[in-house]
């Protein structure tokens, strides 16, 4: 005997950002899934350049508990600019537009 799973009607044919938006959090959302792609690229330039992360601070000008901070996934409170000097620390440029 197969069980159905009912869903609710209102999702049928909804699309992720629709319902995001419906709850009213979908650029809290999108913030975060942003913040969280650039620190992954940060994190794999600095393997590609076998940086480590006491040389990458050190070219921030930073502490290591603060690029730790900048690297966590979790952490969604980071400056543009702390972004920035990560970016120029491994040569890159950050960007950032408007879609």
């Amino acid at each position: 005997m197969t069980d159905k799973i009912a869903q609710p009607k209102a999702s049928i044919g909804a699309s992720l950002d629709e319902f995001l938006r419906e709850e009213n959090i979908y650029e809290d959302v999108q913030g975060i899934a942003i913040k969280r792609v650039v620190a992954w690229q940060i994190a794999e330039e600095m393997k590609r350049q076998s940086i480590t992360k006491v040389e990458m601070a050190k070219r921030m000008q930073t502490s290591r508990s603060q690029l730790d901070r900048l690297l966590d996934p979790d952490n969604d409170k980071v400056e543009l600019a702390t972004l920035g000097r990560a970016a120029r620390a491994l040569g890159r440029e950050l960007r950032i537009g408007l879609a």
